[in-house]
């Protein structure tokens, strides 16, 4: 999350490529879009948010690009579309991937041309506006279907930003938590309450599908519930009660994904015990690089080199520790004496 943090603030600072947002649904595509808005020379114009899935075929048009008097029956003024309206701003096309075929095409006009047509018009209108567009869908895949066009895809993708899922940072759920029971209280003049242990601990191993929008739901849910409280795992919805703790990871709300570290930390020295700090100044980049190296090798000797069950110990995908291992060209040495 911090490398989107920084990936945004270049992104901001461009101003005018077009920007693929990734991720599934309730991960924050459009908060990404707004904060990439905020941080931009154009943050005093309009942010245009468009769900291109939520608005029927025969109406996005119009809503887009907006009409001319007596384009079709009832158009009986002019109308700008939100195109228009985001002229020196922000349009941003969530989901994109639902947009029909024709669409498609005007749409790669406003790209390649920065102009467009109302419906019923003759004559272009100039345009500057930045596009940012997110789509939960595969669109390679819609690519090679014929639903989606390669040469939309590839102008709209400039700048790809993928969103992890929640499940994928769940270290992260405290902290969302606390920001949201700040906001479903405190703001709202209800009193502040808390998660108990075993709740929390709970929601850190449950499988959302929702993202954090799922998580904002419960969080908005308790707080109606429980305002003033501590919310035990038994006040839940049934479906968290169910959800499996390894109990070697058993955790705390401020400390809720412990590390293969934590676990070895009475039998073996880490790097930090052995500083000599006197020295002067410690090359911090490499003492980090080596602590990281060390807690890859002691997860590895604790599973017998099974990687899969090393990376749920350090609390990483496993993708990236295959990775972290090529990188580090470490590839059998906890195999070592």
């Amino acid at each position: 999350m911090r490398n989107l943090f920084e990936l945004i603030t270049k992104i901001a600072e461009d101003d005018y490529s077009t920007v693929l947002i990734r991720g599934e649904s309730g991960t924050g595509k459009e908060m990404v879009a707004k904060a990439i808005h905020a941080q931009s020379k154009r943050k005093d114009r309009n942010f245009v948010p468009v769900n291109c899935a939520a608005i029927p075929d025969d109406l996005l048009e119009s809503e887009l690009f907006g009409y001319t008097k007596g384009a079709f029956t009832g158009a009986n003024t002019n109308k700008p579309g939100r195109i228009q309206y985001a002229d020196q701003g922000t349009l941003f096309l969530d989901e994109i991937g639902d947009m029909k075929a024709s669409l498609q095409a005007k749409l790669l006009r406003v790209l390649q041309e920065k102009e467009f047509e109302p419906v019923g018009a003759f004559k272009a209108i100039p345009i500057d506006t930045r596009i940012l567009a997110a789509t939960h869908c595969d669109l390679e895949q819609l690519v090679s279907e014929g639903k989606f066009r390669e040469d939309l895809y590839y102008r709209l993708s400039v700048i790809p930003v993928n969103i992890p899922s929640l499940k994928d940072r769940t270290e992260d759920i405290p902290l969302l938590v606390n920001s949201f029971i700040e906001t479903y209280t405190l703001k709202r003049g209800r009193e502040k309450f808390t998660f108990s242990r075993e709740a929390i601990e709970s929601l850190i191993y449950y499988e959302w599908r929702g993202n954090v929008r799922e998580l904002e739901n419960l969080v908005q849910h308790m707080s109606i519930l429980f305002s003033g409280k501590e919310v035990n795992l038994t006040d839940l919805p049934e479906k968290f009660h169910s959800v499996k703790i390894p109990e070697q990871k058993a955790c705390t709300s401020e400390s809720p994904a412990p590390s293969a570290a934590a676990e070895n930390q009475d039998s073996e020295k880490t790097i930090l015990t052995q500083l000599d700090w006197e020295e002067g100044q410690v090359n911090f980049k490499e003492l980090i690089n080596d602590f990281e190296t060390q807690l890859i090798v002691q997860a590895m000797k604790k599973t017998d080199g099974n990687k899969k069950e090393a990376a749920r110990l350090l609390n990483l995908k496993r993708t990236t520790l295959l990775e972290k291992i090529k990188k580090k060209k470490i590839n059998g040495l906890w195999e070592e004496n």
